[in-house]
């Protein structure tokens, strides 16, 4: 209980006098902002403000903060605190200077503003897949692909965002049934970046069924990256991606092969979807994606939104079942990794390269502020400009909440810094909402507004019931403590960031 760890019954959570946080006559050094957080029995971490982490034993952190640790009694420990801004011996270190550079450089992803443009180009889809978060409609149904009007007010206001570099992603429903429409959506987004001086990277999400050899031949000559999704062997493919009537597996498969022997095997990448039966394979999965020859793998839960909440039997399971899942594949992957075999796991070297590089990433549900809007925007089929991805499928449910407007009524002004951009800024900052700004993985993780707002019922949402708070913080707890605990696997997860054997 709470009561027993109180040193006695007058005991506060008050906050201390501002002087109390700085050095006294018999205290040797200040305190810098720090958090800390129990990784296990034995062990803590400590992170400073801009995400150096200390693994040390259980009850350092008190020890620091009652002014307990001294050069002669703890020297190596003494130096790594004065050498990674925990403690300083003046009221403002002197490398104060390289503190606030790498707090830029952590940061620097908001330099540019918006990169992602994700254009629905169309709501067509031949799947059935029961997790599929929109609602999708059949193949024969034209009216449903986004307009030229559309797809040329996108383009236009995607060559205002200031990014020197911008990202034109096209999804669906099934992207490869509005083939025609990417075309033209291509060939004038290349004439739009020789004018405005951009360049722009392309990908198509697709599942690969409808794919020719025209269309392989059209993504060489562009450089058009390919993304699709492979949900692990045959059966739990052809289960979670259903084709009526189809072998959705062996189109994937061999769109695969396909798409790397024309475009290259590092311009082809596969998303899995966990369901309740993928819970069931963690290693089946890992196994099928080295088998296929990927390099790398994202294990990813479940979205919870628009259509896919509809087949809870399929698609629902708690927190704890899928960080089971993911601890399990994990496992695989390190014994691979261990075996000589590299294969690399994404959102784990995603959350590695926040902890143990100087950089931003680029991943949109792990920045802070928040990567919708900052660092992506959606234009839909029928012109409607959504915050994320997920917003527009939050939207298919009849829930516009983050509507940003309307392509070819409002203005780039209008949709980027309006009312409702303004209202989502108030919430898309980890270090202000409370249980995020006192956490110590503040700094690798982020903050997801229409995931607080579709789980929780508002934007701001609630740390100690959130399922994204409990996952992330699980998996870098346990990050942490397999780095801690093997040399090796720290090794290799060393290599998942710098890609060097």
């Amino acid at each position: 209980m709470l009561t027993d760890s109180l040193p006695n019954e007058n005991a506060t959570r008050k906050f201390k006098e501002f002087e109390y946080f700085g050095s006294k006559s018999d205290f040797s050094y200040y305190l810098l902002p720090f958090r800390f957080h129990n990784i296990n029995e034995q062990r803590e971490i400590l992170v400073n403000e801009i995400g150096d982490f200390l693994i040390v034993p259980t009850g350092t952190a008190e020890l620091i903060i009652e002014r307990k640790i001294n050069p002669i009694a703890y020297p190596e420990l003494y130096g790594d605190l004065i050498a990674n801004f925990f403690i300083s011996e003046q009221p403002i270190p002197s490398l104060i200077d390289v503190l606030a550079t790498r707090y830029r450089t952590k940061k620097s992803f908001l330099d540019y503003f918006t990169s992602l443009h994700i254009f629905v180009i169309s709501l067509r889809c031949e799947h059935t897949c029961h997790y599929c978060q929109v609602s999708r409609v059949t193949s024969d149904k034209s009216r449903y692909d986004m307009s030229k009007e559309h797809i040329d007010a996108g383009i236009e206001m995607m060559m205002q965002s200031p990014n020197p570099h911008v990202t034109m992603e096209f999804q669906g429903g099934e992207a490869l049934l509005a083939f025609d429409n990417i075309i033209y959506a291509v060939e004038k987004a290349k004439e739009a970046a020789i004018m405005r001086k951009k360049t722009v990277s392309y990908v198509i999400c697709t599942n690969l069924a409808p794919l020719t050899e025209e269309m392989l031949i059209y993504f060489k000559e562009n450089n058009i990256l390919i993304s699709t999704s492979l949900d692990g062997p045959d059966f739990i493919h052809n289960k979670n991606r259903h084709k009526p009537h189809s072998n959705s597996y062996q189109y994937a498969v061999n769109g695969i092969i396909k798409c790397r022997e024309e475009l290259g095997a590092e311009n082809v990448s596969a998303l899995l979807t966990t369901t309740n039966l993928s819970l069931q394979y963690p290693e089946e999965i890992v196994d099928e994606y080295v088998r296929l020859g990927f390099k790398n793998m994202f294990l990813r839960p479940i979205s919870p939104y628009g259509f896919a909440t509809r087949n809870e039997g399929k698609n629902k399971y708690v927190t704890q079942e899928f960080l089971e899942f993911y601890k399990k594949a994990l496992k695989k992957i390190i014994q691979y990794n261990l075996d000589g075999h590299f294969i690399r796991e994404d959102y784990a070297s995603i959350i590695l390269k926040k902890m143990l590089t100087p950089f931003p990433v680029g991943y949109v549900d792990l920045q802070s502020p928040a990567g919708l809007i900052n660092s992506v925007i959606v234009f839909n089929y029928d012109g409607e400009i959504y915050a994320t991805d997920e917003s527009r499928m939050l939207a298919e449910m009849k829930d516009f909440t983050f509507k940003l407007g309307t392509l070819g009524i409002n203005t780039y002004e209008e949709v980027f810094y309006g009312k409702k951009s303004l209202e989502l800024s108030e919430a898309f900052l980890n270090e202000s909402l409370p249980g995020c700004s006192d956490c110590a993985f503040q700094s690798y993780c982020g903050a997801d507004p229409v995931f607080n707002y579709t789980t929780q019922g508002d934007i701001y949402g609630h740390r100690p019931t959130s399922s994204f708070c409990q996952r992330n913080m699980e998996i870098m707890r346990h990050l942490i403590e397999l780095m801690d605990s093997d040399k090796k696997i720290e090794k290799i997860f060393r290599t998942w960031i710098t890609g060097k054997n």
